[in-house]
């Protein structure tokens, strides 16, 4: 349990890989770790709140301006209190926007907002992986301090093989674990 008492904001976008984040936030409350899950719109189509509520046992933030999530915590709150912002599948889109700074849902707003070290774990298409464009982003996000959890090879959900898969709940939280766990009072890169 090297992770508990550590506060992680995770950030749960449009992929078919959304369903393998539910063991990796049951895997970090067996661990002891406050998980607040926020969600794109994009997210909600492959897996509800309620199961991320459920697993994480706190509410589940999927607007930006939400009256009562804005009184239980705010945007901004949420960006202050974590000790890692990890961002779990993070999509080609997720990508572009992080890279150039839109923030026009509540993760692309925390993302934004936070001053935590940023972990994302691409998942997506082996193509849309390898365009140039998402590898520019890629390579932008890096220069900002970003941390990026290459995804794995294998077979993907739309019936190809190649690099996209996310990684499996084990090696993300060993990501998390060199990040927050610092080496003699630093941040440790993956």
């Amino acid at each position: 349990m090297r992770l508990n008492g550590k506060r992680i904001v995770l950030g749960v976008t449009g992929g078919i890989a959304a369903y393998k984040v539910c063991d990796l936030v049951r895997r970090l409350v067996e661990q002891e770790v406050e998980v607040h899950v926020m969600m794109t719109r994009a997210a909600q189509q492959f897996v509800t709140p309620l199961t991320f509520q459920a697993l994480s046992g706190r509410p589940v933030h999927t607007e930006l301006f939400s009256l009562t999530e804005e009184q239980e915590i705010g945007h901004i709150a949420l960006a202050n209190l974590a000790d890692l912002l990890l961002i779990a599948p993070a999509t080609a889109d997720l990508l572009a926007k992080a890279a150039h700074g839109i923030c026009d849902d509540i993760v692309t707003t925390v993302l934004c907002a936070t001053k935590a070290p940023v972990l994302l774990v691409p998942s997506m298409n082996v193509n849309m992986w390898n365009h140039p464009v998402t590898q520019e982003n890629v390579t932008k996000l890096k220069k900002i301090g970003y941390q990026i959890l290459d995804p794995s090879e294998g077979p993907l959900a739309c019936g190809t093989e190649g690099k996209g898969r996310l990684p499996e709940p084990e090696m993300i939280l060993h990501a998390c674990e060199k990040i927050i766990l610092p080496a003699r009072g630093k941040v440790r890169s993956i």
